[in-house]
């Protein structure tokens, strides 16, 4: 069977690009055949989605290509060797695994030295692949298995806490795995700023430049904060351009799309998308549980999947605000000697959709959203259909439905007795249009201020 399987692998390669067959089919296995009925073991949820829509024509068509019967094909997550929680028995404490996790940590640490500035513990086997994320994460695997040949320079972009960070320092651990002889490099821009200034201040310009044209893969992150910044922006151009030209590896993030930095040049601007700009999504429900679950294997949190689900439902903001909530609930559960789920069932603690909105009304945002795009709350409520108040009324859905949680027969009453149609497809065009559309973004997040403030 296990032939089989590879032939059937090495078919479905054909078919598809190399980064989505190293992304989607690297740890899928083929449990059994019996009677026509094919069983395929996968990670978690996700991977049965993806699997099941993209590629079920690919991989049944390549099973009966090499003999095998197919009558049905059923994807089933594989379960790990974790054991179930037995009611009360908090088993996180114990010696043994908190030694084991040490241990792992320490293991982790020693896979990038010092000089790298890469932290060990960012890897591609602990970054959980999901909607929000999967296309950044096939681009990355290439860059991995052959740096300076594929999206080169690779830019990635997203808002605070989505896992830039985590992702490209990943890359360059996983590079230095292939090759423990590679110049590795990563740097925050706000270091590469006051390094540069320091070597400034002591005569010491060409030592740094001549640091930089050394490294076979510069990571750098935070690259917004360049802005404002000329001299440093002059000296990360001739940078970029020296190592490009050698085929060397660059891997830049940010926040936002470079056209969208203010004062950044605009041929360095130009220059960092060259080979392609990916981005990081908030992660949908399914991708928020995948997360949440490998995040506790990899701390040792034994956690119910009802209490995974629960946090995954309450916590809308990023992936920093997961983890978070995952660890603020297993130190309290530790403490009161309870499981997670029986905390949260006791009601000893609760998870709060926004911290805030106790304190917000609908007409508090409606108020704030028209007020900030200059019209009046009637005419944002009215039948009006001009172009900025169409706009302003979508973003008032949009953040009704965020922060508030309404229903969206409850948001249509709110403005102006619009039905379910009209305000889904208002709160789907801003969920869109702020994928690309970083002013508009910087719009939310300044009204969202000012309803908070």
């Amino acid at each position: 069977m296990y032939d089989v399987w590879k032939n059937v692998l090495a078919e479905v390669e054909q078919k598809v690009s190399k980064a989505n067959f190293s992304t989607w089919f690297s740890d899928i296995s083929l449990i059994s055949t019996e009677s026509g009925n094919i069983k395929i073991g996968v990670k978690n949820s996700f991977f049965v989605k993806q699997l099941r829509s993209r590629y079920f024509e690919d991989i049944k068509s390549a099973l009966i290509n090499n003999g095998v019967e197919v009558k049905s094909i059923d994807f089933e997550i594989q379960a790990t060797n974790k054991p179930k929680i037995k009611p009360r028995e908090v088993t996180r404490s114990d010696d043994t695994m908190r030694q084991h996790i040490t241990a792992k940590r320490a293991q982790l640490k020693d896979v990038a030295s010092q000089e790298t500035g890469l932290n060990g513990r960012y890897t591609l086997s602990n970054f959980v692949i999901g909607s929000n994320n999967d296309l950044a994460v096939s681009a990355a695997r290439s860059i991995i298995n052959a740096p300076g040949t594929s999206y080169n320079p690779f830019f990635l972009y997203g808002g605070s806490g989505l896992g830039k960070t985590h992702l490209i320092q990943a890359i360059g651990n996983e590079i230095l795995k292939n090759n423990p002889k590679a110049k590795v490099l990563y740097i925050p821009m706000p270091h590469f700023y006051a390094d540069f200034v320091d070597a400034v201040q002591n005569n010491k310009g060409k030592e740094f430049h001549k640091k930089f044209q050394k490294l076979d893969v510069l990571i750098v992150d935070d690259i917004q904060s360049i802005v404002g910044k000329e001299k440093s922006q002059e000296e990360f151009f001739t940078i970029f351009n020296d190592l490009y030209q050698l085929n060397k590896q660059i891997i830049i993030a940010s926040d936002r799309l470079p056209n969208q930095i203010k004062t950044m040049d605009e041929r360095l601007a130009s220059r960092l998308t060259w080979g392609g700009a990916f981005d990081l999504q908030l992660p949908k429900f399914e991708d928020k549980c995948a997360i949440l679950k490998s995040k506790a294997e990899f701390d040792g949190i034994e956690i119910e999947d009802e209490a995974i689900e629960y946090i995954a439902e309450n916590i809308n903001t990023n992936i920093r605000d997961l983890e978070s909530e995952l660890a603020k609930i297993n130190l309290i559960a530790d403490v009161r000697g309870l499981t997670p789920l029986e905390l949260i069932r006791s009601g000893a603690v609760s998870v709060q959709k926004t911290s805030k909105m106790h304190s917000v009304s609908a007409r508090n945002i409606i108020d704030k959203v028209a007020r900030y795009y200059q019209i009046t709350t009637k005419e944002l409520c009215g039948q009006s259909r001009v172009s900025n108040i169409n706009n302003a009324r979508q973003v008032a859905m949009f953040l009704l439905s965020k922060e508030l949680g309404l229903s969206t027969n409850k948001i249509g009453a709110e403005v102006g007795g619009r039905d379910h149609s009209t305000v889904m497809h208002g709160i789907e065009k801003i969920e869109n249009n702020l994928k690309l559309n970083f002013t508009l973004r910087d719009q939310i997040e300044e009204i969202k201020e000012k309803i908070y403030g």
